[in-house]
């Protein structure tokens, strides 16, 4: 069977880089396989699938050397709208793929394109939304639906042009866990059933691998430094040397001092072999201890039977009651539309309760205004281009104390120790449209910790963001946090977040405060995970599996372990490449 993808000694360079992006890449895919691309944020994992779909060099232009055949052609001569035939492209944004006022016509749209006869259209269009379960949504606007519907309608708009490949780009960036494991069952699904090849691009390994992968292709620097299937991969530690987050599971059985051998297939713990690691297991989770945290600080911030809705009509929030300790980290979890983010709006402002109350430091305030609110929570919203208006990244992260009037001086200091922690500062000249949208985030969460805020609220603070990335800013919070007492409510999807840094999680389902606990115990507790369309911890199984009946207290010991013995490799190679990067840029500056 002749490879439907064939890299053969394949490098490609940006015309305005000096050095290639992709360097000596060999590779082949075979038709019908299902792979996952992972990597830490520019290593080369987009630069890899913008070559497949043509993108480069003929949007974003570039030298290619060695050759590339996506299904016996050249991209490069083929042309975007050539390949799009062939390889459908599912982005990480959907919001930006969406060209109809309606699901059906955005469906239809490169059927209009061909002149397709009605008839035919009308007959793809609705087998299309049967497969990716949208029938009932052909007449509703795209801008209605939920990020896991969005995902669909944009699988259903380059499904119905029959191509051979899908490709998507970090899909499960801004879902919740339960909608995630549907979007990945999804794409599973349409690859068994229409033989079609999936190329998955995806930080969120061990979510990816809750349905089978035939390979995982690693990369580091531009090259491929490991290809593999998933059982022999996660034996090894190419994962964690480059910086690229295991299975919680397996890292814990390699906490207790196991060697994990293939032969017991790690690629899922429900199927996994856990008896020859169980007595190592058990014997680690005797030996480490709870940790204890405790905070009887004042409340920073109360909310006391909060009610607000757009349609009066369709509440989205209904009673809801929390209290928020000085220093304390909050997560605040639930599925997409659970209205975590309208309840962050409350709280600064942008909306007005339809009842209730906040208190800030113990005192109403409901008489301040979004500016004055804003002088002691800052926000960092989900998606960075809601945030950014200037267009060099210095000018941007000082935006805000240039308009309070704060020193040049002072400013400059502020902004460079500010973009150093959150891994910018060698791009500290650079324009903000040259950034990926990782990078993108990391500028706007520095505009606003270069504010000093008293209470920070972060929307999805990890999206997009590669172990490494994540482990820098989520340890700056927590440095901040401990150091200097501020108080940080986070917005998540990201199970590991919740579980790692947070001392309590909130959870809102259907517009009620479904839970106030501590992670470990709502990760476990599986009627809870599944109202709020959260996914339970691995962690949890393993330990049922090992015979231990505490699972909440084995998720919290393994946290606690974890963030003391695997961080600091994390962190080190993160500052080392950074001083590296600081250097070669200093000297370009000189």
């Amino acid at each position: 069977m002749d490879p439907i993808i064939s890299f053969k000694d394949f490098s490609f360079k940006y015309r305005a880089q000096q050095e290639p992006s992709l360097t000596d890449i060999n590779l082949q895919i075979n038709p019908g396989e299902k792979i996952l691309i992972t990597g830490p944020s520019g290593c080369g994992k987009s630069t890899l699938a913008h070559c497949i779909n043509a993108l480069n060099p003929c949007s974003f232009r570039g030298e290619t050397k060695g050759t590339l055949l996506v299904d016996g052609v050249m991209p490069e001569k083929e042309g975007v709208f050539g390949m799009s035939k062939r390889v459908g492209t599912v982005l990480q944004d959907t919001n930006g793929q969406f060209i109809g006022l309606t699901v059906a016509e955005d469906m239809a749209f490169a059927l209009e394109n061909d002149a397709t006869p009605q008839e035919e259209m009308f007959h793809k269009v609705d087998r299309v939304a049967d497969i990716v379960d949208m029938q009932h949504f052909l007449h509703h606007s795209p801008s209605e639906l939920s990020g896991g519907q969005k995902q669909r309608v944009s699988m259903g708009g380059v499904l119905v042009d029959d191509v051979k490949i899908l490709l998507f780009d970090e899909p499960l960036a801004n879902l919740d866990p339960a909608t995630g494991k549907t979007t990945i069952a999804l794409i599973d699904d349409i690859c068994r059933q229409e033989k079609v090849t999936v190329i998955i691009i995806e930080h969120r390994l061990e979510d990816v691998l809750y349905r089978d992968v035939d390979r995982i292709v690693v990369m580091n620097d531009g090259r491929i430094v490991a290809d593999q299937r998933p059982d022999d991969l996660l034996c090894t530690d190419v994962l964690t040397k480059i910086g690229v987050r295991e299975p919680l599971y397996v890292t814990a059985i390699k906490h207790a001092g196991c060697t994990i051998s293939p032969a017991d297939h790690p690629q899922h713990i429900e199927t996994m072999n856990v008896e020859p690691y169980k007595e190592k297991v058990r014997g680690w989770f005797e030996q480490t201890k709870t940790p204890v945290r405790e905070n009887n600080a004042p409340y920073a911030l109360e909310v006391e039977d909060l009610s607000f809705a757009y349609n009066p009509r369709e509440p989205v929030l209904q009673h809801i009651s929390l209290r928020i300790r000085k220093g304390e980290m909050v997560s605040i979890v639930g599925k997409n539309g659970a209205g975590k983010s309208t309840l962050a709006s409350l709280i600064l402002g942008f909306y007005v309760p339809q009842s209730g109350m906040i208190r800030l430091n113990g005192k109403d305030i409901s008489p301040l205004s979004v500016k004055e609110r804003g002088e002691k929570i800052g926000l960092v919203m989900q998606s960075p281009d809601q945030m950014i208006s200037k267009p060099m990244i210095a000018e941007e992260v000082g935006l805000g104390l240039a308009v309070r009037g704060v020193p040049a001086d002072e400013i400059e200091k502020r902004v460079n120790d500010t973009l150093r922690i959150c891994g910018l500062y060698p791009m500290r000249h650079w324009p903000v449209s040259a950034l990926s949208f990782g990078q993108k985030k990391r500028v706007s969460i520095a505009s606003i910790l270069v504010m000093n805020p008293e209470i920070i609220i972060l929307d999805e603070p990890t999206a997009g963001q590669d172990y490494r990335h994540y482990t820098e800013i989520m340890e700056f919070l927590r440095k901040l946090n401990r150091e200097l007492g501020l108080t940080i409510l986070m917005i998540t999807h990201d199970m590991h977040l919740m579980l790692e840094y947070t001392d309590r999680a909130i959870v809102l389902a259907d517009g009620q405060l479904l839970a106030d606990d501590t992670p470990a115990r709502i990760l476990t507790n599986e009627e809870i995970s599944n109202r709020a369309y959260l996914k339970k911890t691995s962690l949890y199984d393993l330990a049922v599996k090992c015979g231990i009946g505490r699972p909440d207290e084995f998720a919290e010991r393994f946290i606690a372990f974890d963030r003391e013995h695997g961080h600091a490799d994390a962190l080190g190679s993160s500052a080392e490449s950074a001083a590296e990067r600081e250097d070669r840029q200093d000297s370009v500056d000189a």
